[in-house]
């Protein structure tokens, strides 16, 4: 066990529930650590249920071909929780990590704290004490209680799509998850929303009002789409022509275009070739990604194989959309290799691929004791009329993918699950 790991562990040990919404415990602490949300560069906060990695990663391109310094909070984290803090440009190294989370712990003092309330002081407590222009903030879960709420006067705010997920702390519906999400809009913050369900919108327009805010929403004040092969953007300061994203799938399209709105309504220094620039850079790891190394070496030379994190319905039916893209210039039969956690039904995330009557190969999440096990999601596959198979380790689930000729291979279900699978191939996000 790492030390990074051993202090995680112990933080973890600090409160009983894995998750309790509120901010009373952290703004003790905060206030303790001499309020370093109020010592932060100009902050760009992001709620929403899909998209906030890959928006935050285009925000980052962008700002960074700009020549900007830029911090980033992001989680979870694929392979080491470094991953969750950028620093300036720079994942931060071990050893501040590790001197930050143990000073934070002190000062703490045993005190009753969630991992991630109090990880996320120590986030802050480096973002206040290290130089930058910029910090991409992401929202944990939900937005009004969430440990990152706590920024006054953020220069920005942007929400991506808000779809069912974590129904049992945000609200059975989408108006109410929405309402919570919108729970980041501040007073004097200018907003960019991304494309909504109806009844998601109509809660976010009417919180923004309340707040006196006129957010600029996708659809009606700025839109993105293909356009022979390239990203057309659209507002009312005119047409842009820009290479498209370099993440893949359709529905990074509208992500980019989200972000793009964001530099423009937000007035951030970032020039239209600097936004192109920032396009064809962009990196985000386990987003249709993919893969070279180990694992694909197991496959035969004619087959793909993919990673991708989404996790739940609203992600499963962005990836399906990228597959039958992808089928329509070559088809291939396709098999999905799935590990999900036990907070979405299986069927739910599978039904979006039916179409293409996929092999399903399915796992448990290597050390996740919250994962579906692989013979749950099997049997659930199989209920919902899908040919399902259970693992138990992913290497004889590939040797089984490698009996289908030709065939498209995705590693799909969770972050968690991808985590494991970049490790395994020996290809850990930087």
């Amino acid at each position: 066990m790492s030390r990074t790991d051993a202090i995680l562990k112990r933080l973890t040990a600090l409160y009983p529930k894995f998750m309790d919404l509120q901010l009373d415990r952290e703004l003790r602490l905060l206030d303790e650590l001499g309020r370093p949300q109020d010592h932060l560069p100009p902050v760009i906060h992001v709620a929403g249920t899909n998209g906030k990695g890959s928006t935050i990663a285009y925000l980052r391109a962008f700002l960074e071909a700009a020549g900007k310094r830029v911090h980033v909070f992001t989680s979870p984290h694929l392979v080491r929780f470094n991953e969750r803090i950028r620093l300036a440009g720079k994942l931060v190294s071990s050893r501040k990590l590790n001197v930050t989370l143990e000073e934070v712990e002190a000062i703490n003092a045993g005190r009753a704290i969630t991992q991630f309330e109090i990880t996320t002081s120590a986030a802050l407590k480096l973002f206040a004490e290290t130089p930058a222009d910029y910090l991409l903030l992401e929202v944990g879960l939900g937005g009004t209680f969430d440990s990152t709420n706590v920024i006054d006067h953020p220069a920005g705010v942007v929400i991506t799509p808000v779809d069912l997920d974590h129904q049992a702390y945000l609200g059975d519906t989408v108006a109410k998850i929405a309402a919570n999400k919108a729970g980041i809009l501040k007073r004097g913050s200018p907003a960019v929303i991304g494309r909504q369900r109806d009844e998601g919108f109509e809660t976010i327009e009417r919180m923004a009002a309340k707040l006196r805010i006129s957010p600029f929403v996708q659809g009606r004040d700025y839109d993105g789409y293909p356009s022979q092969g390239r990203l057309a953007y659209q507002d009312e300061d005119g047409l842009l022509d820009l290479p498209p994203p370099a993440l893949i799938g359709p529905h990074q399209f509208d992500n980019a275009a989200l972000a793009i709105a964001a530099v423009r309504h937000f007035k951030l220094p970032v020039t239209d070739r600097q936004i192109a620039e920032g396009l064809r850079k962009v990196v985000w790891p386990a987003r249709m990604q993919p893969l070279k190394g180990r694992l694909r070496d197991l496959l035969p030379r004619a087959d793909e194989l993919w990673l991708d994190g989404g996790h739940n319905a609203h992600g499963a039916a962005a990836l399906a959309r990228s597959l039958e893209e992808m089928n329509a210039a070559r088809p291939a039969p396709l098999v999905l290799i799935i590990g999900m956690m036990n907070t979405r039904p299986p069927a739910d995330f599978l039904e979006p691929f039916r179409a293409m009557s996929p092999k399903v190969l399915t796992l448990s999440i290597p050390g996740e004791p919250n994962a579906h096990p692989a013979r749950y999601i099997a049997e659930e596959g199989r209920k919902a009329g899908f040919d399902a198979v259970p693992y138990r380790e992913l290497l004889p689930a590939l040797h089984n993918a490698a009996k289908v000729k030709n065939a498209r291979v995705v590693i799909c279900g969770s972050l968690y699950l991808a985590g494991d699978v970049l490790q395994k191939n020996g290809t850990p996000p930087d």
